[in-house]
């Protein structure tokens, strides 16, 4: 074990040219077998310095988590790698380690478990919403638990997403202190290192989750010939039956999960070069003198999407078949192929604050930071920027079969935090804003079949609560089409859950502008949602207008008609719906879902105080500060509110979001980024920034509820490109948010809708340069404080204040610079 009674400082003592070397890895034997001697194998010969040796390009520097101890907590500590339906944690320890794993699709509950009933009512209740919009037209306000006893109902069966196990990897006792320990997690190869020196012996070990090859890798190596030791075992947890079985190097583990029957397999096969290898009895495997093991891993179940059963394929076929592909190639070529297929999504994004990454473990970091401007904290913030779209990528990939969830694809527990679900009143929608601006469209794959998913349940959750065509999900749903309630009083009740993913499906048609995709995969799903709501809305007899009732804003407050979120969701899917439909000549629905728009109250509305009301009536207490700022919806990542067009709306949401104050928790601070940054407040967004970083930021930069929950990550790396690029209105906005931290700086790779790819330079708190790519022709405007001086852009434009109109052509580069 790792000595810990030896500082750090002193750990970090003689590191020097073996922990540079770590970079690229340590070379086993010479007379290993061609492409298998190490990671160094992977580094062609005559690389340009500074340059990425697999694809001859340069990535960003300082973008590496590292630590100069292990890790001894999961949640805190330990390093996610992922490829969207595998995923595992790294804790660097050197006497036993624990690799903890997962596979996505492995959930209790559902079908199979007693008592699944997809949150639908157990017996039909006759009347029962009519009578709670009885009591709110006549009361106004109605208490969550007494709606709660008229329409909630016990859960039953609901399941939680589960750890795989863990692999497991016991290395001999150690005769001496470790020294220049080095636990890394380098984001421009999605490539997990430790590395550290005991009894005169480099030992490295390298991890990485393959997309291209869907197995974990191991890699182990030393210095050394002959010095690589160790036993491998899988653990798993007990809530499951299962066989373990060594043979020829191959760990089989397969079984069921006694909750639901739900099978699953997972191999590991240990290949070795030199030394002895050994099946064990207890289905372990025992390496002895070896100058290298490469170990994969690869896992599955006979999980499907498909409603009702939820049921498809036994995993073993797949899983054997994976992890012999695997096997079958060299180490460089699997690591080699995992790294361009990473960094084709990772490397079209660059982002400089001017920062520079002092030489201090990121713990240290993170401890350090002040959010300041100093060049130090700007690279913590550059870091944690492109970390959330480090982890989008390792957990939603277009080959995932579920997206993202509360924890993206790692989780230890077999009863998780929140069952790591999908909450579908904010959580899982913020896991996805970043996809498109952040240039990882690829991503929203997983979410789209999600969605796609959930139109069967939900048709039946419509039609036997409400009577309604169209298709409904409520608060919360799992792997297995939950799409009902529960009897959580003051968060059971979101049926508009179903039209704020819709609108996912149309904001990823704005930005890529693909006709397909809004006519065969978006369209269809809006649609359906937007019959829901017509049927469903009620004239408020108050004004005459259509509202949402029973409706609540989370997660707080009384029911009501007409709450603000839920108005400005439906508005949102409405205005989309009618767009839509004129774009594809669908005249008839469209006339009819644009006739209930112009009837529908559109849930903004300025009160007493000058806030933007939370509820129809009056209601809002200026000392209110709960986390849930969702009257603000309109504001973010709706399109109803904007400075430039509803300048008293603006101020509303303003005075609201002050009254709310900038506590909260972590994914609560990570909204307020975004909406401060459409506020087109780049100070205060930053301020929302910092605190995150400093409040609710856990070591390993996993963002915390707590627990940790990984939309903080994703909703604040989708409130940085807020700040530097907007395009929610007909405008392409360039620096609309800039903070005074931020003086000067470039990002290279972001997405505007429109199908356009910007690249901002920026120096003294203005843009100096901006490049539009452009995807296809079309009429672009461009605003920006820099069309308000000299300024060069040799094509045909129209210029008015701030802003110039121009037309592009596809797959031109049209660069306006200053002077």
């Amino acid at each position: 074990m790792t000595n810990r009674g030896v500082s750090r400082r002193a750990m970090l003592a003689g590191t020097g040219a073996a922990v540079a070397a770590s970079a690229v890895g340590l070379p086993g034997r010479a007379d290993a077998a061609p492409g298998d001697a190490g990671l160094a194998d992977a580094t062609p010969a005559g690389s340009a310095p500074g340059e990425s040796a697999l694809t001859g390009t340069a990535p960003d520097a300082g973008l590496t988590l590292w630590y100069d101890e292990p890790a001894e907590d999961w949640e805190s500590q330990a390093l996610p790698i992922g490829n969207g339906t595998l995923g595992a944690m790294v804790f660097g320890r050197t006497g036993t380690e624990a690799i903890q794993f997962n596979e996505k699709t492995l959930w209790t509950g559902g079908p199979g478990s007693e008592g699944y009933d997809f949150g639908n009512w157990r017996e039909p209740r006759p009347g029962a919403i009519a009578r709670v919009q009885q009591e709110i037209n006549e009361r106004e306000r109605v208490a969550p638990e007494e709606v709660a006893a008229e329409l909630g109902q016990a859960r039953f069966a609901y399941g939680s997403y589960q750890s795989f196990g863990e692999l497991t990897l016991t290395f001999p006792e150690l005769d001496a202190a470790v020294t220049g320990y080095r636990r890394s997690l380098d984001l421009n190869t999605a490539l997990a290192t430790v590395s550290y020196t005991a009894d005169g012996v480099r030992h490295e070990r390298s991890h990485f989750v393959s997309n291209p090859g869907r197995v974990i890798v191991v890699r182990l190596g030393a210095d050394r010939a002959g010095q690589v030791s160790f036993t491998a075992a899988v653990a798993l947890p007990a809530n499951r039956t299962a066989t373990t079985t060594a043979v020829n190097g191959r760990i089989t583990v397969a079984g069921a999960l006694t909750d639901n029957g739900l099978r699953f397999e997972g191999q590991v096969r240990v290949l070795t070069g030199g030394g002895s290898r050994v099946d064990n009895p207890d289905g372990s495997v025992t390496v002895s003198g070896a100058d290298w093991a490469t170990i994969l891993v690869a896992a599955g179940t006979n999980y499907s999407d498909k409603y009702p059963t939820y049921r498809g394929t036994d995993p073993h076929r797949r899983v054997t078949a994976d992890v012999d592909r695997a096997a079958a190639q060299p180490y460089a070529k699997l690591l080699a192929a995992h790294v361009r297929d990473h960094r084709s999504l990772f490397g079209r994004v660059r982002l400089d604050l001017g920062q520079h990454m002092p030489n201090v473990p990121t713990d240290e970091l993170l401890a350090s930071y002040q959010g300041a401007g100093s060049p130090a904290d700007r690279a913590l913030e550059a870091l944690f920027f492109q970390y959330g779209r480090y982890l989008l990528i390792g957990s939603s990939r277009d080959n995932a079969r579920l997206p993202a969830n509360l924890q993206g694809v790692w989780n230890k527990y077999d009863a998780a935090p929140w069952s790591a679900d999908y909450h579908v009143n904010i959580n899982l929608q913020m896991n996805y804003w970043l996809a498109d601006p952040a240039n990882l469209g690829d991503t929203t794959g997983p979410l789209f079949d999600f969605i796609d998913a959930l139109r069967a349940p939900g048709a039946v959750t419509a039609k036997q609560m409400f009577g309604n065509p169209g298709f409904v999900v409520h608060n919360e749903t799992n792997a297995y089409g939950f799409t009902g309630v529960h009897d959580w009083p003051t968060a059971f009740w979101f049926p508009e859950a179903a039209a704020w993913l819709a609108q996912h499906l149309y904001d990823h048609y704005r930005f890529t502008l693909d006709r397909r995709f809004l006519r065969d995969r978006a369209y269809p799903v809006m649609r359906e949602v937007a019959r829901f709501w017509l049927e469903e809305l009620i004239v408020d007899p108050r004004d005459g207008t259509l509202v949402v009732s029973p409706s609540y804003s989370p997660e707080h407050g009384d029911f009501s008609a007409g709450a603000s979120m839920s108005q400005q969701i439906v508005f949102d899917l409405f205005t989309n719906v009618v767009e839509a439909a004129t774009l594809l000549g669908e005249s008839r629905f469209r006339n009819e879902v644009a006739a209930a728009l112009n009837r529908l109250d559109p849930g903004t509305r300025i009160g007493s105080w000058g806030q933007l009301q939370e509820w129809k009536g009056d209601w809002d207490d200026p000392a209110d500060d709960h986390r849930h700022v969702s009257h603000l919806y309109a504001l973010h990542p709706g399109r109803q509110i904007s400075p430039a067009t509803t300048p008293e709306l603006t101020r509303a949401a303003e005075v609201s979001l002050r009254a709310r104050g900038d506590g909260g928790t972590g994914w609560s601070k990570a909204w307020k980024i975004n909406f401060w940054a459409r506020l087109l407040d780049g100070d205060h967004a930053h301020l929302m920034l910092s605190e995150q970083l400093k409040t609710s930021t856990l070591t390993n930069l996993w963002d915390t509820h707590p627990p940790f929950q990984i939309d903080g990550n994703f909703g604040a790396t989708s409130g940085v490109v807020e700040m530097l690029l907007q395009s929610h209105g007909d405008e392409v906005h360039i620096l609309p948010a800039l903070p005074a931290s931020w003086p000067e700086g470039k990002v290279t790779g972001l997405r505007a809708r429109g199908d356009l790819t910007v690249d901002i330079a920026w120096s003294a708190g203005a843009a100096r340069e901006i490049a539009v790519t452009a995807g296809q022709s079309a009429r672009v405007i461009l605003r920006s404080s820099l069309f308000g001086s000299a300024f060069r852009f040799p094509h045909r434009s129209e210029r008015e204040g701030d802003r110039i109109t121009f037309t592009t052509r596809p797959g031109e580069r049209y660069v306006v610079t200053a002077g």
